[in-house]
C-alpha cells in the first residue's frame, strides 16, 4: 500500500456546530432556541469571512441543542454567503428516510450553488428514534439499510433496490431534484468501532473520525485499517478528516478558563443520563493537555492540529467550536482566531514537515 501525502495546501479546516443552546453573558440565563439558531446563521458567515473551508451543523432533538433540521440552517447560511462549504456533523441517516435526506440536500446543494456536502452516522443520542417512531432494537439494522439505499441513489439514475427488511423497495425509480454533480459528496461518521470504518470503505465513502477523548493518535489504527480496507476493495483513496471539539482564546490560560466551567455543565448534563461521574478539573486539563481538547492559543491549537493531521495522515480537521452554554461572543471571537491565525499557522507547521500517513 503506497503512503499517501498530505500537501498542507491540500488540507481542509472546518468549522462544526451541533447549535448548543448559549447564555446571556449578562444575565447567565439560557437564549431561546430562535436566538440561537440566528446566531449559528451569523457564526457561519464569519467562518466565511475569516477564509474557513467547511461549515458544519449536527442534528439532534433535545432541549439543549437548538438545531434538529440542519439543511434549513443551512440554506439560510447559503443565502449569507458565497464560498464556504455546507455539511452536516452529523445527520443521523437511521431514523430518516434516504430518499427525502436526498431530496432535501440536493436541493440546498441547488441553493448554495454546488457547495452542499452530508456526514452519515447513527447518531450517539437517540432522541430521535422513538419521536419518529423508530424501534432502537434495530439501531444497527436501520443504519445498515438505509445507508445501502443511499449508496444506491449516488449517481441519480434509475435506482431498484430491494436488499432491506425495515424499509419498502423501490422499483425504477429516480429522485429529485436532480445536482449538477450527479451526487452529494458523503461522508461517514465514525466514533471507533472497527466494522463502520470497513463499511465506509466499503462503499468508497470517506471517512470522519469523531475523537471527542483521548489521544488523537490513538486512532492511527483506524485510519491504516481504512485505507487497507479501501485497497482491499479495489477502491481508490479516499479522504480521512477528525471531528474534535475545541476553543481558542488569546492566551492558553485564557482558554481554558473560559471553556472549563461551559464543558463541566454540558458534560455533567449528558453524563448523568448515560452514567458517567461528574467531569473534574483534572480529567479537562489532562484532555486539554494530552487529549482530544483542541484548547488554547493559536500558537498552541495550531501545533495540536498539525500534530493530529501528522499522526493520522488526515485531509480535514473540523473544530467542534461550540461548547455547551459559552456565550455567542465567545464563540464569534474563536471563530476568528480559528480563521486568521490558527489555519494559516497549520499550514505552516505542514509546510515545513510534509505529512505521510
Amino acid at each position: 500500500m503506497s503512503e499517501p501525502v498530505t500537501p498542507a495546501t491540500d488540507l481542509q479546516l472546518g468549522l462544526d456546530t451541533f447549535g448548543d443552546v448559549t447564555v446571556d453573558p449578562a444575565t447567565g440565563e439560557r437564549l431561546g432556541h430562535p436566538e440561537v439558531i440566528r446566531g449559528i446563521v451569523e457564526q457561519a458567515v464569519l467562518a466565511e469571512e475569516v477564509d474557513l473551508d467547511v461549515f458544519s451543523i449536527g442534528e439532534h432533538h433535545r432541549d439543549d441543542f437548538a438545531v434538529s433540521a440542519p439543511d434549513v440552517v443551512l440554506a439560510a447560511i447559503a443565502a449569507r454567503t458565497e464560498r464556504i462549504g455546507l455539511g452536516t456533523a452529523v445527520t443521523v441517516l437511521s431514523s430518516d428516510d434516504p430518499v427525502r435526506v436526498y431530496e432535501r440536500f440536493a436541493t440546498l446543494d441547488a441553493l448554495s450553488n454546488g457547495r452542499a456536502e452530508i456526514t452519515l452516522g447513527r447518531g450517539s443520542f437517540t432522541e430521535s428514534f422513538p419521536l419518529f417512531g423508530f424501534d432502537l432494537g434495530d439501531y444497527e439494522r436501520l443504519f445498515t439499510e438505509k445507508l445501502d439505499l443511499w449508496a444506491a441513489l449516488q449517481g441519480e439514475g434509475s435506482v431498484t433496490w430491494d436488499r432491506g427488511e425495515l424499509r419498502a423497495p423501490l422499483r425504477d425509480v429516480r429522485v429529485y431534484p436532480t445536482t449538477e454533480r450527479g451526487s452529494i459528496p458523503t461522508w461517514i461518521g465514525v466514533g471507533g468501532s472497527p466494522e463502520s470504518v470497513v463499511r465506509a470503505a466499503r462503499y468508497g465513502f470517506p471517512l470522519m473520525l469523531a475523537i471527542i477523548g483521548g489521544e488523537p493518535a490513538r486512532f492511527a489504527p483506524f485510519a491504516d485499517l481504512y485505507r487497507r480496507a479501501l485497497d482491499e476493495f479495489e477502491i481508490p483513496a479516499r479522504p480521512i478528516g477528525v471531528h474534535s471539539p475545541g476553543f481558542v482564546a488569546e492566551s492558553d490560560d485564557e482558554a481554558r478558563e473560559l471553556l472549563f466551567p461551559h464543558f463541566k455543565a454540558n458534560r455533567d448534563r449528558i453524563g448523568a443520563e448515560r452514567g458517567w461521574g461528574p467531569a473534574t478539573r483534572e480529567q479537562y486539563d489532562a484532555e486539554v493537555d494530552h487529549g482530544a481538547l483542541f484548547v488554547g492559543a493559536p500558537e498552541t491549537v495550531a501545533r495540536k492540529i498539525a500534530d493530529a493531521v501528522r499522526a493520522l495522515g488526515i485531509q480535514r480537521f473540523d473544530l467542534k467550536y461550540s461548547n455547551g452554554t459559552m456565550p455567542h461572543e465567545q464563540l464569534l471571537r474563536s471563530i476568528e482566531l480559528y480563521g486568521t491565525q490558527v489555519a494559516p499557522r497549520v499550514r505552516e507547521f505542514l509546510a515545513a514537515e510534509p505529512v505521510r500517513a
